[in-house]
């Protein structure tokens, strides 16, 4: 038996320099919806916002001697507090940056991350429109990043200049997954470890044999439906939907109440112009999670949370709720429908699973190095000046992860061209502020594929691959359909001919 390849173990695969020594890789980092406000205590005990950064040279240069990719000109001169890219902005010093937004990123991201890895291992990016960061090209670069924090980057968003002066354009679609939280992605230090062992402790109350079931019986469901029509979508009909009811039954939420939660964080991932509303009405429907199950307590992960020692308010219930679930939706919604075009439209896997050549669990771990769930996201801030391979980072700047361009950096080609069982990938993030629970990600996944695999064996995409279309959104990868013919078959649930 093949023992799985993390980013920790002595087999991992990485280049030459590379020696992974971080917590085993975990589900990605994801964003949670809902208000600003925090506690005042919490306030206090957050890391102190980063200094104003001194006046630099032209944003994206090198430490060295090389050549910017802006315009050579004097430096611009940075307002106390102040961001230095919208101060180079305002200049007209900025330049064009490369975008990571977009229908034309969104289409082929690759495209994007090929070219600005040929440059530097992190460069700056447009974010969206009028908002700034930078981006990671590099596998290496990516792990330094996840592994440096929080000593010499931050997680939380108070560390975001532009953010603090106003200087993020109001109304900006992608600032709505980045603003601060008080939840245990946002924080640093003591306020993550409280917040995140109350996240851990309920997690390890879920009864996986229990999760199996629950998933079965949902994606059963949903097959059934979709099982005697000739053609049908397995995003809007599947994987989107799969989640969203696994979801709802673990943290013991009314089925309506759900259906308005899920719904709003798909829409902060496509980070489109209702991200803002999508957020205010996520925080208000775990409001009333919350209140209904501190009236109500039942036996599922919401009341789990409310009785946990950590004694978490309101404000804090609402976000823990949305890191949870904003994790185990829309993400796997992404991975379960990449999945499943891999194993009905690629040549290395189409029909391979019913031979016995790959299993389920390998084909899953392919998918998570070519075309991971989650592509940019995990938002860090250099807490001081900090020169990576020759480039600065400014303190106070974003600089998102991009797992996506982690996993095809050709850098680590030599070293994991034997996909299967090799989890070194960055799909699921790494360091101290990933997501606990990699196995209950596997399982709602990996057991929602094999029932469409095991029912619906003769699945086959109704149109071409090219005419396939990503959703949105700089954040995640995955489609927005996917259209598929299959000869009509009888649902499970009902008797077979000639059974009375």
């Amino acid at each position: 038996m093949t023992t799985p390849v993390t980013p920790d173990s002595s087999e991992a695969a990485t280049p030459a320099a590379v020696t992974p020594d971080s917590p085993a890789p975990v589900t990605p980092d994801s964003p949670a919806a809902g208000t600003q406000a925090s506690r005042a205590a919490e306030a206090e005990a957050a890391p102190a916002p980063a200094a104003a950064p001194a006046p630099a040279a032209p944003l994206g240069s090198l430490a060295s001697d090389s050549p910017a990719s802006v315009p050579a000109q004097a430096p611009a001169q940075v307002p106390p507090g102040g961001c230095p890219f919208a101060a180079q902005a305002a200049a007209g010093e900025l330049g064009e940056l490369p975008v990571i937004h977009g229908p034309e990123f969104s289409a082929d991201p690759h495209a994007t991350y090929d070219k600005l890895r040929a440059t530097a291992p992190i460069v700056p990016v447009e974010i969206a429109e009028g908002m700034y960061g930078y981006l990671t090209t590099t596998y290496r670069a990516a792990l330094h990043l996840l592994r440096n924090t929080p000593d010499k980057f931050a997680k939380d968003p108070r560390h975001w200049v532009a953010l603090r002066t106003g200087q993020v354009p109001p109304g900006t679609p992608s600032a709505a997954m980045m603003e601060p939280r008080d939840n245990a992605l946002w924080m640093d230090g003591m306020p993550h470890t409280r917040l995140r062992k109350s996240i851990t402790d309920t997690l390890d109350l879920i009864d996986t044999h229990a999760l199996v079931a629950t998933v079965t019986r949902i994606a059963d469901t949903l097959i059934d439906a979709m099982a005697p029509r000739a053609e049908f979508d397995l995003v809007a009909d599947f994987s989107d939907p799969l989640p969203m009811q696994v979801l709802i039954e673990l943290f013991g939420c009314p089925p309506d109440l759900g259906r308005r939660i899920i719904l709003a964080i798909g829409r902060l991932f496509d980070a489109g112009a209702d991200a803002a509303e999508a957020s205010a009405e996520v925080a208000t429907a775990c409001l009333e999670l919350t209140r209904l199950k501190r009236a109500e307590p039942g036996n599922d992960a919401t009341s789990w949370l409310l009785t946990h020692p950590a004694q978490l308010t309101d404000v804090e219930m609402i976000q823990q709720i949305l890191l949870v679930i904003g994790a185990a939706t829309t993400p796997s919604s992404n991975l379960i429908a990449n999945a499943l075009l891999l194993m009905i439209d690629d040549e290395r896997f189409s029909g391979s699973v019913y031979e016995g050549v790959h299993s389920v669990a390998e084909a899953m771990d392919q998918v998570l190095w070519e075309d991971p769930p989650l592509a940019n996201y995990s938002p860090l801030y250099a807490r001081r000046t900090e020169t990576y391979e020759g480039v600065r980072l400014e303190p106070g700047v974003p600089i998102l992860v991009s797992f996506a361009a982690a996993n095809s950096d050709p850098a680590l080609n030599g070293a994991t061209h034997r996909r299967a069982g090799n989890r070194a990938h960055l799909a699921f993030s790494a360091g101290v502020h990933g997501c606990p629970a990699p196995d209950l990600a596997g399982i709602i996944t990996e057991t929602a594929v094999e029932r469409v695999l095991d029912r619906l064996p003769d699945l086959r995409l109704a149109c071409d691959r090219k005419d396939l279309t990503r959703r949105p959104g700089t954040f995640h990868s995955g489609w927005t359909a996917l259209p598929v013919v299959h000869p009509a078959v009888v649902p499970l649930a009902a008797p077979h001919p000639g059974v009375h």
